[in-house]
């Protein structure tokens, strides 16, 4: 046979012996021979695009376990690699821009006022969130079915939506993200509560729904610097409409209870 030693095939496939060992010990790529008595590895030629082809993928940050699928010929194996990625850019993006913002305004500060806030009949909705990460995409899929859901109903039709979201003070994993819809009549696929009455530290965000955070952290500060109990859940009111409003210019007021609830 034509076969190669282990550390020949590293320099020809261009990895190293150490990752050849592994991939070996894996499956994905065992030699073409080992000596019983030395156990030394052989590889032959042949196995050098597959070789390469497991750098390739590695190179793009293809995990093992799907690289085998890739090689044994799977279709559509690379489709959750590419989301993933996708999320983690646009995750990536979303942090570049709180960066900047922070460069350029300095650290959050925000003016905070304390609120009276009455008791409101609602429908909520909730999504399970995979972590802080997730709470983005977990929020827009509640808004997605209460504005879906509210198209079945008249007396929701009559005036814009008014959203609440709903989200706890500590983003353990996972979480629950709730977004509330005001109606004092039941909405198909909701839960019907009653938010309650009280008193509130309100701070007022203007701009994208991505940069929220910054003023969370403005006003999660107020509330420790007077020593105020921290409880959730953390409310988020939707005041302006984001089909018809500039991202730069949304209003959202967020507020957190100061007081244990009614």
């Amino acid at each position: 046979m034509d076969l190669l030693p282990i550390g020949q095939f590293a320099r020809l496939s261009r990895l190293s012996v150490k990752q050849l060992r592994h991939y070996a010990d894996l499956g994905l790529l065992p030699p073409a021979h080992v000596d019983d008595d030395t156990g030394y590895r052989y590889y032959h030629p042949s196995q050098a695009r597959q070789a390469m082809s497991i750098g390739l993928l590695r190179s793009l940050d293809v995990p093992l376990a799907v690289i085998a699928q890739v090689l044994s010929g799977t279709a559509g194996a690379l489709g959750q690699v590419r989301d993933d990625l996708d999320s983690e850019l646009r995750r990536r993006r979303r942090t570049l821009a709180a960066l900047e913002k922070v460069m350029a305004d300095g650290l959050p500060s925000a003016q905070v006022r304390v609120v009276e806030e009455s008791a409101r009949p609602v429908a909520v909705t909730s999504e399970q969130a995979a972590d802080d990460l997730d709470v983005g995409r977990a929020t827009s899929a509640c808004v997605a079915r209460l504005l879906a859901a509210r198209l079945q109903h008249a007396h929701l039709q009559q005036a814009a939506p008014r959203l609440i979201g709903l989200f706890p003070v500590d983003l353990n994993e996972p979480l629950t993200v709730e977004v509330a819809l005001e109606s004092d009549a039941p909405v198909t696929g909701t839960t019907s509560r009653l938010l309650p009455a009280g008193r509130f530290a309100q701070a007022t965000h203007i701009g994208p729904y991505d940069q929220i955070s910054l003023t969370a952290h403005a006003l999660l500060s107020w509330c420790a610097e007077r020593n105020h109990p921290v409880h959730g859940p953390l409310r988020e009111v939707y005041a302006s409409d984001p089909a018809t409003t500039p991202a730069d210019q949304l209003i959202t007021h967020l507020q957190i209870p100061l007081e244990e609830d009614q």
